[in-house]
């Protein structure tokens, strides 16, 4: 997969993990990744794909309710954190936000599109209708 704002139809899990394992690949380690997308959209998926990707044997659930969840992947710590419940991405930053990034493979942000334009941040945008389902780089680091 090429950087660019080409747009990948998620037709099946099967897709969705294949652009989880080249996301893997594009992303150096410390990258924050921010989600965005409607409910529903595959941001979850996208991300119990990515950490799969990493360590076939972690389990990913997501962190609504918890906001932060670690993984101590094979590859390295990933971090997940969810801003929906917070209104305000930038109350991630009380919870450590940056120093996961010091330490981690990857810190993905779902609802954080605030961050998005952080320096070295990734943005992988979501969305979907009755017909399908898709994903779209909208910035790489």
């Amino acid at each position: 997969m090429t950087p660019s704002a080409q747009t990948v139809y998620l037709t099946t899990l099967a897709a969705t993990a294949e652009l989880a394992a080249a996301a893997v690949e594009l992303l150096p380690d410390g990258t924050l990744l921010v989600l965005s997308g409607p409910l529903g959209s595959g941001k979850t998926t996208f991300t119990k794909a990515l950490v799969a990707a990493l360590d076939p044997d972690m389990r990913v659930s997501s962190p609504t309710y918890s906001l932060v969840h670690e993984y101590p992947t094979a590859a390295g710590l990933v971090v997940h954190m969810d801003a929906y419940r917070l209104g305000d991405a930038a109350l991630l930053e009380q919870l450590g936000l940056d120093e996961y990034l010091e330490r981690a493979r990857l810190v993905i942000v779902e609802w954080g599109g605030e961050l998005a334009e952080r320096q070295g941040a990734a943005w992988l945008e979501f969305g979907f209708d009755e017909d399908s389902r898709w994903a779209r780089w909208r910035k790489l680091p």
